[in-house]
């Protein structure tokens, strides 16, 4: 994809090679085994491959987005400013054309990603707004979560929310089923709710982590529902029509939720055999689904690891942290 700098100021930044090493066994084509980006000025909460993989974009507490090279000297693209609150989760849409932001200025905001300009501000939540994401076919759907108590659901076409979930407490994680037929949340009662959006309706509940949620992410096929607890458990759960009544299929461990009570998001693997997590012990997790163990623990931050993102066609783990920095790993296959 073709990428212009957006029309902003552009911050230099720095790039450091950490693994110049002869002869050690490559998995991708980062330019080296492990990438650390710096630049952001405070805490990183986000960060996102874009669809093709050749662009990552990052953001946090201090409101910038910033688009990065995932290739050669991961040069810095460009920054993009216009929230006045901390960016709690961001998100490319499907085409990798635009950038979905959530924020804590109370609104969310569409990005283009060819000129870095904001197409589109969506207002309505009362309250910080922790989540948002994109439907992953169909018209341009977003859907968001906030303190508020809400959920609404917008059109990227449309001005004001095209429909509004009341729940009794704030929400922390949203996103929509495979085929945009539901909304799915998560708050600080520990539930995950699966909202139909023909009936404007609760379909049914996922009960088992016993504290609150920071992260939601539909496996590839959209059959699976990857959740992340401060109870610090990862779960997993059957999300297909017609699925047994006891839904959650895995619990994984490992990861630790620390007294930052931080928004820690989850992610799979394209091929679905791997999930990964932030943790509040500054590590990175990756887990195998089949065996539930633990086939990584990475160290290199020093806070909170706040998310992971898993690159869509290469063995790379992007993790975004507490400690201003980004760090782009190769695994093994």
């Amino acid at each position: 994809m073709p990428f212009k700098k957006p029309r902003n100021e552009l911050i230099p930044m720095q790039k450091k090679d950490l693994a110049i090493q002869s002869g050690i066994h490559r998995t991708s084509k980062l330019e080296a085994p492990i990438m650390l980006l710096t630049g952001h000025e405070g805490d990183i909460f986000t960060g996102k491959f874009s669809p093709d993989g050749n662009i990552l974009a990052t953001s946090g507490f201090d409101r910038m987005i910033l688009f990065w090279n995932v290739y050669d000297e991961c040069d810095n693209l460009g920054v993009l400013r216009g929230h006045t609150g901390a960016v709690m989760e961001l998100h490319f849409s499907t085409d990798g054309s635009q950038v979905f932001t959530a924020s804590t200025d109370k609104n969310l905001a569409i990005w283009d990603v060819d000129t870095g300009i904001r197409i589109k501000k969506l207002k309505g939540h009362q309250g910080f707004v922790n989540s948002c994401n994109p439907a992953r076919r169909g018209p341009q759907l977003i859907c968001s979560g906030a303190d508020d108590g809400t959920i609404k659901l917008w059109d990227a076409r449309k001005k004001g929310a095209v429909q509004t979930f009341q729940n009794v407490y704030q929400v922390t994680a949203v996103t929509f089923s495979d085929t945009a037929e539901q909304i799915i949340s998560g708050g600080i009662d520990n539930d995950i709710k699966v909202w139909d959006l023909r009936k404007n309706d609760i379909l049914y509940r996922l009960r088992g982590h016993t504290d609150t949620l920071t992260g939601l992410e539909l496996s590839p096929d959209g059959s699976y529902l990857l959740s992340n607890g401060m109870d610090s458990t990862l779960r997993i759960w059957d999300v297909r029509p017609f699925a047994p009544q006891e839904r959650c299929v895995k619990i994984l461990q490992g990861h630790q939720h620390s007294f930052e009570k931080n928004l820690l998001r989850c992610s799979w693997s394209t091929d679905g055999r791997k999930v990964a997590a932030g943790s509040g012990d500054r590590f990175v997790y990756i887990w195998d689904t089949t065996s539930r163990q633990v086939l990584y623990k990475l160290p290199g931050h020093a806070g909170s690891v706040n998310e992971v993102d898993f690159h869509p066609y290469e063995p790379i783990i992007m993790s975004c942290s507490s400690d201003k920095k980004v760090y782009l790993g190769e695994i093994d296959y």
